[in-house]
């Protein structure tokens, strides 16, 4: 295996790292502001920031890691991407920073305000669909190369283009049910039956519309990349795992049962589609002026940063695990009882 596969692999897995915790992130404050709307908020709200509170300050760190070891192992992605992501990068990070300050004012204040939890539920979907623009992007049709070497991104046909907002839409559907399928395990294991009531019906409501959006996107690649698509049809074994995963764990959350083993089927549904998605992309990174041979970082640069994002890696997730021990899954925390 080439450094190039091994780099883009490891980045991979960071990126689909971030994808689940920060999908349980966003999702929760959509459902935190959607319950004080339905008037359900004084059910949910308890097993939400039990959740948010000690977790919100590590889930960038995975997303971090991913456009460091981006630019690190292939520099010319910041030349090519650099125009096209400026404006939805800039939203993202500003969204970001308004998250970061809902926590601070609305968990550390001494006082909880509406305001703060439509700035936090609103962002909650507008980073992903910002985020999501990403892999849009790379589908190719959006940037074009002049032959003096000048990026010009195509603003016009990306928001005018059908691939583009099913994207947007897959985003958006993901999260909120990737985030109400935790709930409704975290709900379950707290014992808090009312509030399991409301997020099991929030999972079962977002599983259909996850399947369609799917779909949605799969046949948009057809009419937008037919090389990409045509790749994905060989790995189609990939695919329809996901959607076996995607049945166990929608039974289990109906019948009330197993909802730990449901969630791993979630993760197990979306790993693989995640990375089902991306081999079949490979080897392009920005299709079709960019592959991830082009301009790769030299071989003890691509080494070192092999290591270290591997070292990371290991140091992280046990450093989750911690973490979902001493609190997330700590019995009287996950009660309420912090005492």
């Amino acid at each position: 295996m080439s450094y190039e596969v091994v780099g883009i692999t490891v980045l991979w897995t960071f990126l689909f790292g971030y994808l689940i915790v920060a999908s349980i992130d966003f999702g929760a404050g959509f459902f935190s502001y959607y319950s004080s709307i339905t008037e359900t908020r004084h059910v949910i709200h308890a097993i939400i920031n039990r959740y948010l509170s000690p977790v919100w300050e590590v889930t960038n760190v995975f997303l971090v890691f991913f456009f460091v070891g981006f630019i690190g192992f292939f520099p010319d992605t910041a030349y090519y991407y650099g125009t096209a992501l400026l404006i939805p990068g800039s939203i993202a990070i500003v969204l970001l920073a308004v998250r970061g300050a809902y926590y601070a004012f609305n968990h550390y204040g001494s006082r909880s305000r509406k305001i703060y939890t439509l700035m936090y539920g609103a962002s909650g979907l507008l980073i992903p669909a910002a985020l999501s623009t990403v892999l849009t992007i790379s589908e190719g049709g959006y940037i074009q190369v002049g032959e003096d070497g000048k990026v010009v991104f195509l603003a016009k046909e990306l928001f005018t283009s059908s691939y583009s907002w099913a994207v947007v839409l897959l985003a958006l559907v993901s999260v909120l049910y990737i985030s109400a399928m935790f709930l409704s395990f975290y709900a379950h294991k707290a014992g808090d039956i009312p509030a399991f009531q409301v997020v099991r019906k929030y999972a079962l409501a977002w599983s259909l519309p996850t399947i369609i959006s799917s779909l949605l996107v799969f046949f948009a690649i057809h009419n937008h990349n037919r090389e990409h698509f045509n790749n994905m049809l060989d790995r189609s074994w990939m695919f329809a795992l996901s959607f076996v995963f995607f049945l166990i764990a929608v039974y289990f959350v109906w019948k009330k049962k197993r909802l730990g083993l449901s969630f791993i089927c979630v993760i197990l549904q979306f790993a693989f589609a995640f990375y089902g998605y991306g081999s079949a992309h490979l080897p392009y990174i920005l299709y079709p002026y960019l592959t991830i041979h082009d301009n790769f970082t030299s071989p003890s640069m691509a080494i070192a940063l092999i290591v270290a994002f591997i070292l990371g890696l290991l140091l992280l997730i046990p450093s989750l695990y911690l973490l979902m021990k001493l609190f997330l899954f700590n019995t009287p925390y996950i009660k309420g009882n912090t005492k």
